[in-house]
């Protein structure tokens, strides 16, 4: 008897999560360059403002100037660890080397991270209704450190499944795992 009570007990909580699984949003294949350290990420970002380029607009139906407006805070909501503060602010000086986020929506499919980081986007007709789809690059000048997809259902910039996405999206675009740290024969510690 003990073990049918299990059963029910596992068979309940797989019934709860199917509906919290179709929420989810979902992020494609990563790509991290051999160059990729998060040490150097931590470094250009930690208690500094960290720059973010938008291309396209995920909302049609409400203003670009708009959306890039209210998106900023909620991806401030789900920032990465550093101590970081996201701007779409340019430096008045270029800074060297250029670290930066470019998100671009509705990419095109043959579209590169190296292209993106030289200022390349081109696009395909917008999603289907309701669906925010992008691509997103992280730069070192024009060189993509890494680059991932990611898309989930969104009604708006302030939609719950949105700031979900982007707290999964940074914990893989700035991943900070071992296996991605670069090895030069000595242990780090």
């Amino acid at each position: 008897m003990r073990s049918i009570g299990k059963i029910a007990v596992a068979l309940f909580f797989a019934v709860l999560g199917v509906p919290l699984s179709a929420t989810a949003a979902t992020i494609g294949g990563t790509y991290h360059a051999p160059q990729y350290d998060f040490q150097d990420f931590w470094v250009a970002a930690d208690g500094k403002n960290f720059r973010v380029v938008l291309a396209g607009n995920p909302f049609p139906a409400i203003a670009g100037d708009d959306v890039a407006r209210r998106l900023l805070p909620v991806m401030q909501d789900a920032k990465p660890r550093p101590a970081l503060t996201f701007t779409y602010d340019k430096p008045a000086e270029e800074p060297r080397p250029d670290y930066r986020l470019v998100l671009v929506f509705d990419y095109a499919n043959d579209l590169g991270g190296d292209q993106v980081c030289q200022g390349v986007t081109r696009f395909k007709p917008p999603a289907a209704p309701g669906l925010f789809k992008l691509f997103a690059v992280y730069c070192r000048n024009d060189m993509a450190m890494s680059m991932t997809t990611a898309w989930t259902q969104a009604s708006g910039p302030e939609d719950p499944r949105v700031n979900q996405l982007f707290r999964e999206l940074f914990l893989v675009i700035f991943s900070d795992s071992q296996s991605l740290r670069p090895h030069s024969g000595h242990r780090r510690f």
